[in-house]
């Protein structure tokens, strides 16, 4: 998708204080239809939460979010539960709920929040679980399924309420080695399919493999963004430098 489409999902000067430490520092960010972006940086450098700016789970102190093109209304819950339904987000727990079955815990907010009829809120269960490669697990329970297994519900859980963007906030940081290739093959496979997604993730592997803009970010500032050649082979500041020579060493 080009860049001359309008952004679907858009952050204009947030800011965001703990304290006297400001986790985002007039941050602005413009995410485009179709396309991935990729968020890296060091830990405390305010990735997740500019994740959880976008999707309102933390009220900036100040700034913009919009989507498609409008001011979204902190203070209408009716608004917020509208933004939220299109602004999905995948967590590092996978936070399913254990009493349910996998297609039962996918098929719960289609249900809910759209209003879907059980029979096709099934179905549509059935379509994401497959699209995430657990067809063969729709009937079993969270406990019975690989931590690798859970987060591919969870992301099956987040796509079935159709959302514009995607949010995923470190997907594999809970899981094993093993476990993290299956996860991110699956998001690889969605941003082939061009769906629109914001990845928090210190993979830089995967940054490189699946993103169209990398946003490095540091103290609660984006420091370089742009294309994943540029940023993370030849970066232009000297802390994005350091940052991705110690990665290249690990």
């Amino acid at each position: 998708m080009p860049l001359e489409s309008a952004p679907v999902l858009e952050a204009r000067a947030l800011v965001k204080r703990y304290g006297a430490l400001a986790a985002l520092d007039s941050v602005s960010l413009a995410i485009h239809p179709g396309r991935v972006a990729v968020i890296l940086g060091p830990s405390g450098s305010g990735k997740s939460t500019l994740l959880r700016c976008l999707n309102f789970l933390v009220r900036p102190e100040s700034g913009e979010v919009l989507l498609d093109g409008v001011l979204s209304d902190l203070d209408q819950a009716r608004a917020l539960d509208a933004h939220r339904a299109r602004v999905g987000m995948v967590f590092q727990q996978f936070n399913l709920f254990p009493h349910l079955r996998v297609w039962e815990n996918v098929a719960l907010a289609p249900r809910v929040v759209r209003r879907l009829a059980p029979a096709a809120a099934r179905a549509l269960a059935e379509r994401h679980l497959n699209r995430v490669g657990l067809a063969a697990k729709v009937e079993a329970f969270p406990g019975e399924l690989s931590g690798g297994q859970q987060q591919r519900a969870a992301i099956a859980r987040a796509l079935a309420m159709e959302p514009a963007v995607l949010l995923c906030d470190e997907p594999t940081s809970a899981l094993d080695p093993e476990l993290t290739g299956e996860v991110l093959a699956v998001l690889r496979q969605l941003a082939a399919e061009h769906v629109t997604m914001v990845v928090v993730t210190h993979d830089v592997a995967f940054a490189r493999a699946a993103a169209h803009e990398v946003v490095f970010m540091d103290a609660g500032r984006i420091v370089e963004q742009g294309p994943p050649e540029r940023v993370i082979d030849a970066p232009v500041t000297e802390r994005a430098r350091r940052f991705f020579s110690r990665e290249a060493a690990d």
